[in-house]
């Protein structure tokens, strides 16, 4: 690069950077540093530059790594399943079919299930009734009236209840 071209303010700072860097590194003192950062700054030249960088070395240039090769993997999809239940229970049902006198134990096996059923249909419905009546409770204690307890009717005459 010609010596008489004007440095630029990150020209500079660059170089700036480099020296703070062997400060660090202890090549330079207090003294030498704050000499060479106030030459830096006033020089306009690359030509007043170079003196200043003239004694320290340059840094080492990183050899570029090898590539390593990528290999192309497909997309790992990962699905969990359950257990396949499904496939036995239709084995079971079969064989219930096939054995002699397995018709009772099939028989037997969806009277239990349709018990089961009942008893979670009844204790849902009820759970959902209390909760039901636990909400209008609470509306009612802070205050909130829904339209057709306010005593209002469809026709909008105040009617008391």
């Amino acid at each position: 690069m010609d010596d008489r071209i004007r440095a630029s303010d990150a020209d500079r700072e660059h170089v700036t950077g480099r020296l703070r860097e062997h400060f660090a590194e202890g090549r330079l003192t207090q003294d030498e540093l704050d000499e060479r950062i106030s030459a830096a700054l006033n020089a306009k030249t690359f030509g007043d530059l170079r003196p200043v960088m003239a004694d320290l070395p340059e840094p080492v240039p990183v050899p570029p790594r090898a590539a390593q090769p990528q290999v192309a993997r497909p997309p790992v999809m990962v699905r969990h399943r359950g257990p396949r239940l499904l496939p036995l229970m239709l084995l079971a049902v079969f064989a219930a079919l096939v054995i002699p006198g397995g018709g009772w134990v099939l028989f037997a096996f969806l009277k239990v299930m349709l018990v089961f059923w009942l008893v979670a249909s009844v204790t849902g419905f009820m759970v959902a009734g209390l909760a039901h009546r636990h909400v209008r409770h609470h509306h009612r204690r802070s205050g909130y009236t829904r339209y057709w307890d306010s005593g209002y009717t469809w026709r909008g005459r105040y009617t008391r209840l």
